[in-house]
């Protein structure tokens, strides 16, 4: 996985739980206390825009279609939550769901902050009661998704006991729909298991992935689970078939494609020559997750895993023409195949000078990348090549997405937003936020820019 935000487990959510009867499952619907009361100092969103999953859809493209262009940016409002939030909050109609590292689900109304309801699902985990990690406490991470079929929301739930649940949550008044376990590597430990990319919903399905702690610790393995988004039947798994690591922990999570097909990104594991173990790749997999189709790794492999130096740390964005774009910790950038990822050394194009962490974003043809040196947008042309178009200061270099003509990101560091030229890369305009995590990525919901804090959650008004 790499030395990035990790961490692991879980307590049993009882069926007096799923029936939302014990008093850990009970939604409050109740006014905030006053220390929790979001401060509103700016015109509600004029429109609320749905953002049911991580960057918006499930190609992870990271685009809004009638976002205002920025001229000028202020506060709208700022809800402290009982944790900090590092997935991106996922918006249906005129309500934000959010899941925080106390393992706290909010509904937010878009337009002042207000809480909906709230759902508390357990105890998160200290550090100090795992091997390894650096999230404290660990609860929710990964951005939860929604279904429009069942009007659910999905988070997973990491709590004290070492165990992960999937938690179906009705988005009219957080009760419980149903939980199911999540802890499906067999002869593995939990503690050292993650959930940290993003959940996805897909052809009936929902799909939750796992990667290791930060430091790599102990006896785990990387693997997508899924059930049916109704609760029924049993779950369906695919693990890398490494012997241990190869996690599959990059914030924007399992991409889908128009047949449903899973793509994953995969980070180093055991083998550092010999056989191929399936890890440090791109992976494509059957919906129902009982098959690898395609893969791709690069010719070095074996030396990225020897140096924790893998593809895993970005997830895959799905581009036009059935094409994959992927990037990884070694600074080359890799254009797919997505029907026939390649295999070992079959990419169609490669572009060096990016060390890409978190989640990407495309408008056309256009993609934006998180590099370490600075956000870069990277041009995909009809023939398959790749071509630099600017690159921003290296202090903007947060997960972006794109909205009225503009990337939107963050200096991480300094809990900035920015509001950057997509023609250029040149400033607009930006705003503090406050404290956010490393991999913090906005959402574009009508007029407003949402972004997680380690606070709870800040709105911004674009006008």
């Amino acid at each position: 996985m790499g030395r990035v935000a990790y961490g692991v487990a879980l307590i049993v959510l009882t069926a007096a739980t799923a029936c939302g009867s014990g008093d850990g499952s009970r939604a409050d619907t109740r006014s905030p206390a006053p220390s929790g009361a979001p401060t509103s100092t700016s015109a509600p969103a004029r429109t609320a825009v749905s953002w049911p999953t991580y960057h918006g859809s499930n190609d992870r493209a990271g685009y809004a279609a009638g976002f205002p262009a920025p001229r000028t940016l202020a506060d709208a409002w700022t809800a402290r939550l009982d944790g900090a939030v590092y997935g991106q909050p996922v918006v249906v109609g005129g309500t934000a769901y959010v899941g925080t590292e106390n393992d706290t689900v909010y509904a937010l109304d878009l337009a002042t902050g207000r809480q909906v309801w709230k759902r508390h699902l357990g105890t998160p985990v200290p550090q100090s009661a795992l091997p390894c990690g650096n999230i404290d406490p660990l609860g929710i991470t990964g951005t939860p998704a929604y279904d429009a079929a069942t009007r659910t929301v999905f988070v997973a739930a990491e709590t004290t006991g070492g165990r992960h649940t999937l938690v179906a949550l009705n988005t009219a008044d957080g009760s419980v729909r149903f939980t199911r376990g999540l802890d499906v590597a067999a002869g593995r430990e939990s503690k050292a298991e993650q959930q940290r990319g993003a959940l996805s919903v897909a052809g009936g399905r929902v799909y939750v992935p796992f990667g290791g702690l930060d430091g790599d610790c102990g006896n785990y393995v990387g693997y997508v689970a899924a059930y049916k988004t109704d609760g029924q039947g049993p779950v369906a798994s695919y693990a890398v078939p490494t012997s241990r690591m190869g996690g599959i922990w990059a914030p924007s999570g399992p991409a889908i494609g128009a047949s449903g097909d899973v793509y994953v990104a995969v980070g180093n594991g055991a083998s550092v020559g010999g056989p191929y173990d399936g890890s440090d790749s791109v992976l494509r997999l059957s919906p129902d997750l009982s098959r690898r189709l395609s893969y791709f790794a690069p010719k070095s492999w074996g030396k990225e895993n020897s140096e924790d130096q893998d593809l895993g740390s970005t997830g895959p964005l799905l581009l036009p023409g059935e094409r994959v774009l992927i990037a990884g910790k070694t600074g080359d950038i890799y254009l797919l195949d997505a029907r026939d990822l390649g295999g070992i050394g079959g990419q169609r194009a490669s572009l060096p000078g990016c060390v890409s962490f978190g989640g990407m974003a495309r408008s056309g043809s256009s993609a934006f990348l998180p590099c370490e040196n600075g956000l870069q947008r990277v041009d995909v042309s009809s023939g398959g090549d790749l071509r630099r178009v600017w690159t921003a200061r290296a202090a903007v270099k947060g997960s972006p997405v794109v909205g009225g003509g503009a990337v939107w990101t963050l200096d991480t560091d300094a809990g900035v937003l920015h509001a950057l030229s997509q023609s250029n890369g040149s400033s607009i305009a930006s705003r503090r936020v406050g404290t956010v995590t490393r991999f913090a990525s906005p959402t574009l919901a009508g007029s407003l820019v949402l972004v997680p804090t380690t606070q709870g959650v800040t709105a911004i008004s674009v006008h």
